[in-house]
């Protein structure tokens, strides 16, 4: 086992697809051998950027990722994608339906996308995600964007392991009471109020309140979407290559 482990890191460090896609399923199977791994390609790492985008269910977070990829690879950098399903509590395993609203993303040799079930995991992802986005990572992808499980009031896990994190909300989530109550409120870095056209100006008033009373040192920006239209992708997406570029220069010490 050992043996085919170190060829597989090896070709997949060499780049080829077939050989992340192997290790990705080891490490979702086998908690085991992830030291090991992260040992070895551990010289790799350290060169991806990791966004992690969490909400409520519904509220449009795989339409805005597609939207996101699209953005990034215009620009030419190469995009890692991670979506965690919600395991079945019967069957254990999961629908695994992210990729169909990426699909055409999936001729795209700059672009991988694998999905995970979460397999009960709490926070809203998998207990593998974070070796998982070191393995894109030391693959040479630019970006990894993790989406994690349609959450309601949980979901900080992600905050752990991502370089910034995107809450995406849509009218109808609920009252300003479970927003206060929403843990994700505090530590996610960007809110994007998605499906804006369905009347938007209640909630995004409740989160303006909310954050002026969060004891952060700055209020997070708040963007008004509606993806499946492309309206506000483009201002979510400067303002994370403007967070992007601020975390390599703050990691050079400028």
């Amino acid at each position: 086992m050992k043996q085919h482990i170190d060829r597989l890191i090896v070709s997949t460090l060499s780049g080829v697809e077939s050989s992340l896609s192997s290790l990705l399923t080891i490490v979702e199977n086998d908690n085991s051998v992830v030291p090991e791994i992260l040992e070895a390609i551990s010289p790799n790492l350290g060169k991806a950027y990791c966004i992690g985008i969490t909400g409520a269910p519904g509220s449009g977070k795989s339409t805005l990722i597609d939207k996101i990829v699209g953005n990034m690879r215009n620009k030419g950098l190469t995009v890692g994608v991670i979506c965690i399903d919600p395991s079945s509590p019967i069957t254990g395993g999961a629908v695994l339906g992210d990729r169909i609203r990426m699909e055409q993303h999936y001729s795209d040799d700059g672009v991988f996308i694998r999905s995970m079930a979460s397999r009960g995991n709490f926070g809203g992802i998998s207990k593998a995600v974070k070796a998982s986005v070191a393995l894109i990572d030391a693959f040479g992808k630019d970006i990894v964007i993790v989406e994690t499980v349609g959450i309601g009031q949980e979901g900080i896990e992600i905050t752990k392991i991502a370089n910034i994190t995107v809450l995406v909300l849509a009218p109808g989530w609920g009252d300003k009471m479970q927003l206060m109550k929403a843990g994700i409120l505090e530590v996610a870095d960007i809110l994007v109020v998605n499906k804006a056209d369905l009347g938007a100006e209640g909630l995004i008033g409740d989160l303006k309140d909310i954050l002026m009373a969060n004891p952060r040192k700055s209020v997070q920006p708040i963007i008004r979407a509606q993806a499946l239209n492309g309206l506000g992708t483009e201002e979510l997406c400067y303002e994370l290559e403007k967070h992007r570029k601020n975390h390599y220069l703050n990691l050079q010490g400028k």
